[in-house]
């Protein structure tokens, strides 16, 4: 016998509760990708409860059990049986909220979230807390409940409140006291959960069984299929023939499902892909007679012919409408789709012309390359793109309706000052996807109108200013710096600028030669950006901002501004820099020229920001040399400890002179991933088959890297490549511009999906990819991931830092020169590769019945 009834947060919490998770319980797990849906749903819900305070949002069930433990009078206590990831990370949500608003709302708000919610104030230490995680989570659970300079380290528990600081520091507008305290709100009252409580005699396991026993579940299109019909039971036959299976010969399984989210998102731009069944359903349950039902579905069939042409855009008929429809289309932003499919139907119902259509589109990709242009490729892009057809002006022309929506509010499109700015400092090759970057740079190469044809699937981004220095390239730079300028904060600043990116078919052949070398190569070819590059006598800072401001002039002219009121948005970089330190781990340090970098200024006004306004961690960023800034202070006056207690009690070792250990540094790109600014690109599976003049990445490879690293590297790294793949592993190639080559455990086939544990760089670096790990059972567990981090650190010359375990940190393949250092490697990723392969995603978690 179970008692089921829904309830929320707030109810759970409150009151003499424990909830402990068993130890037969699997640790917690969950990534940024459940963290950031929860995350949106929060949003959403927070905003929804200003115009409906009862709103809610469903987040799922939570099964309990009574404790067999007793305890003492007074305090109830129930084993998780099921729900422990979601019920924890709630919990940690709840610590975030609670250190956030204590700083920033006034200390109050702390005592009032941790007793109420968080511990049992006044009872025993067994039971204080009121959830209680698995044994291997507590310490880093702990840290966070009781705010410790530990609070926030690179596990996951530490990853998910480092995180939510971060999505609270985003959110916090300055101009609004009350956004915080509405998320909280929503998180207290408005997310719903089905509490299944068992009572004492229960089969648990039976019951934990039935809930995730799913089975083949039908389709969300499926279902809707089914319900149509069961509407039509006169005509459905003819329906079916006529209208509904044209629709599936016109678009595959998935696109179904694509298609009755965008009609709904026309009329509602919350509704999720997850929820379309359920919403259309309500829709069509108000109408009432067959002839009605078969309208829905003409309705659709129209809807699916427009679709189609989107998703296959060499069927349009107009070139302006089809030019812009295989660019959107190339830049890879589905949540456009809602926008196109309405431009269309415009054009199909005579409200629109395609002139219009083509403009409207033009605009948009505007929008996004001047976002990418000024580092904001992400920020809240979807909520942005799926309100556009529901809030753009019904009175102006729709072009100028789009241009017009997307140029108010903090919404990011740039302006021409605000691009001419950005090209200069803004690391563009470290912001967005690597497919969105070469398109902006092949875009401009095309503006040129070359006569010369060029195919784009032969060029690779090129940085001129290598990534790896060479004595020629420092002596270059180092001509072009102030006596008081520092050489690799100066070098970061321009190294992944634009101006100094190109493209080009000699990425292995140019590497990190010398600028003369480079410059006869770059004459030979056929793309004017390339041409402009070889006609400099240097290549320096000057070169570097001259051609950065000339591609600024073109680039404002291509992609059209915002209109005249568009705000400026000087404060965007400084949000972002909150974002970053936010995430910063416990454990970990930065500088002021890695934050600089990333958000396209200098060190010193980001020196001067952190001395004048609050931000997270502001400890955690020192001078290049890890020293302590001799100007620090604390902005609470009050404060006179050295940062270097702080960071010490943290994790952060320093030697006898007061520097940082540099191992423990998040360096410009590591801010980047935890950014979110570049995400994390997974390996490409190649054909087996390659038709004949396709690429040979394999040879490609190897040939990049004996031309970058010479023969000696080169050999060591083909014999570790020998012994993986005698170990059972398997090899596969990235196809961009460096051909990357990832060791593979398993592929995406395989019953737990694929995994690898390293990647290669012809570039220099053997790249351990906890990121990806973090997801991926069996190193989902961090034991595990931790466990390899200190094997690789018993290599010589390798010092990975805690801190780092959420990172994608490497080591230089020199190492791998050392026979004794490549045995030690291969010893270890054998290990790795028996524990990948070991396991089977028949994998239960054994719940004992409490008979």
């Amino acid at each position: 016998m179970v008692a089921a009834h829904e309830t929320i947060l707030r109810e759970l919490l409150e009151g003499a509760k424990q909830y402990q998770v068993p130890l037969y319980q699997r640790t917690y797990s969950w990534s940024k990708v459940q963290l950031t849906r929860l995350w949106e749903d929060i949003r959403k819900l927070a905003d929804d409860q200003i115009e409906d305070p009862t709103a809610t949002h469903f987040i799922g069930s939570l099964v309990l059990a009574p404790s067999p433990n007793i305890g003492p009078a007074g305090v109830a206590e129930y084993l998780v049986v099921d729900g422990q990831q979601r019920l924890t990370t709630l919990t940690i949500l709840l610590c975030a909220i609670r250190d956030h608003r204590a700083k920033y709302d006034g200390p109050e708000h702390h005592d009032r979230i941790h007793m109420q919610y968080l511990v049992n104030p006044f009872r025993a230490e067994s039971q204080r807390l009121k959830l209680v995680p698995t044994q291997a989570n507590r310490a880093a659970y702990l840290a966070c409940v009781d705010s410790t300079p530990l609070a926030g380290g690179a596990d996951p528990i530490g990853e998910a409140y480092r995180f939510f600081g971060a999505q609270l520091a985003a959110a916090d507008d300055p101009d609004d006291p009350l956004d915080i305290e509405r998320i909280e709100n929503a998180v207290l009252s408005g997310l719903a959960l089905v509490s299944v409580t068992a009572q004492a005699g229960d089969n648990v396991y039976r019951i934990f069984e039935s809930l995730n026993n799913t089975g083949l579940r039908l389709s969300q299109a499926d279902l809707l299929r089914n319900y149509l019909f069961m509407r039509l039971p006169t005509r459905g036959e003819t329906v079916y023939r006529t209208l509904w299976f044209p629709l599936q010969q016109h678009l595959v399984f998935d696109d179904l499902v694509l298609l009755f989210w965008l009609d709904l998102v026309h009329r509602d731009p919350r509704v999720k892909q997850t929820d379309v069944y359920a919403a259309q359903q309500a829709r069509l349950n108000r109408l009432r007679s067959e002839e009605e039902i078969e309208a829905e579905v003409r309705r659709f069939s129209q809807l699916g012919a427009l679709l189609r042409v989107i998703l296959h855009p060499a069927e349009e008929s107009d070139p302006g409408v089809r030019q812009r429809l295989e660019r959107l289309r190339a830049w890879g932003t589905t949540t456009v789709y809602p926008l196109l499919l309405h431009l269309l139907d415009r054009r199909e119902r005579g409200t629109a012309t395609s002139e219009q259509v083509a403009s409207a589109m033009r605009y948009v990709e505007s929008f996004f390359v001047r976002r990418l242009l000024i580092g904001r490729a992400t920020a809240n892009i979807n909520r942005i793109l799926l309100s556009i057809v529901t809030e753009m002006s019904p009175e102006l022309p729709v072009d100028e309706a789009v241009r017009a929506y997307l140029s108010t509010g903090r919404k990011h499109y740039a302006s021409d000052a605000s691009v001419r700015a950005a090209v200069r400092s803004i690391p563009f090759y470290l912001n967005g996807r690597a497919h969105q970057r070469k398109l902006v740079l092949q875009w401009l190469e095309e503006s040129f109108g070359s006569k010369e044809p060029v195919k784009p699937e032969s060029l690779t981004i090129e940085h001129v200013l290598p990534q790896t220095l060479t004595p020629d390239w420092r002596q270059m730079l180092a001509a072009d710096l102030g006596p008081d300028e520092n050489f690799v904060e100066a070098y970061e600043a321009l190294v992944h600028t634009i101006g100094n990116l190109t493209l080009t078919g000699y990425n292995s052949e140019l590497g990190n030669k010398s600028f003369t070398v480079k410059q006869m190569d770059l004459k030979r070819s056929g793309l004017r950006l390339n041409q402009e590059i070889a006609r400099q006598e240097r290549w320096g800072r000057t070169e570097i901002h001259a051609r950065a401001d000339a591609l600024a002039e073109r680039i404002v002219t291509l992609w059209p501004s915002p209109t005249e009121q568009a705000p400026e948005q000087s404060d965007a970089l400084w949000g972002l820099m909150n974002k970053v330190l936010a995430e910063l781990p416990a454990g970990s340090w930065t500088t002021y020229g890695d934050i600089a970098a990333l958000i396209g200024t200098a060190p010193l006004p980001v020196g001067t920001r952190l001395a004048k306004h609050p931000a997270p961690n502001a400890h955690r960023v020192l001078q290049a040399d890890g020293l302590v800034a001799a100007n620090f202070r604390w902005l609470d006056p009050s404060r006179t400890d050295d940062p270097r207690e702080l960071l010490t009690a943290e994790g952060v070792k320093f030697d006898e002179h007061g520097r940082a250990d540099q191992a423990q540094r998040i360096g410009t790109e590591e801010l980047a991933q935890l950014a979110g600014v570049t995400p994390e690109d997974l390996p490409e599976r190649l054909p087996r088959q390659r038709p004949a003049g396709d690429v040979d990445h394999a040879a490609r490879f190897i040939e990049q890297l004996t031309a970058l690293q010479g023969p000696t590297i080169a050999t060591a790294v083909h014999v570790v490549l020998d012994a993986w793949t005698t170990m059972g592993g398997t090899l596969l190639y990235g196809s961009a511009g460096e051909t990357s080559c990832f060791l593979m455990a398993r592929s995406k086939d395989h019953e737990l999906g694929n995994i690898w544990p390293a990647a290669i760089y012809p570039s220099g670096k053997f790249e351990v990819v906890f990121q990806h790990l973090s997801a991926r059972p069996p190193f989902d567990d961090i034991t595990l991931r931790e466990e390899l981090r200190q094997r690789l650190n018993q290599l010589p010359d390798v010092d990975i830092a805690a801190a780092k375990i959420a990172l994608r940190p490497g080591f230089s393949l020199a190492v791998l020169v050392d026979a004794d250092a490549r045995d030690a490697l291969l010893d270890h990723l054998h290990w790795f590769y028996d524990q990948a392969t070991a396991i089977s995603a028949d994998r239960q978690i054994q719940v004992p019945s409490l008979q």
